[in-house]
């Protein structure tokens, strides 16, 4: 799950993180607490997931257990049935 895990970092990075200095990214801590993204962001991380990795995600598992950290993404994902 590397790999998954290094374009999950690398669309942060792009559309999130981009030119803003003071912002460290670090898989346990969560993305909206730490003011990286906020609702329309995980919006935006939602389609960008679905359409990367080629599944649906159903409006029941928009919730923080899934996709407030990169850790929760990557396991999520696996619950998903994505492949490393």
């Amino acid at each position: 799950m590397a790999d998954v895990k290094q374009e999950i970092v690398k669309f942060i990075e792009e559309n999130f993180v981009m030119g803003r200095k003071n912002i460290t990214l670090d898989p346990e801590k969560s993305l909206i607490e730490s003011g990286i993204m906020d609702s329309t962001g995980v919006l935006e991380l939602v389609m960008f997931l679905e359409e990367r990795f080629n599944i649906k995600i159903e409006d029941e598992e928009l919730v923080p257990e899934n996709l407030d950290t990169i850790n929760n993404l990557v396991a999520f994902l696996q619950k998903k049935g994505v492949a490393a």
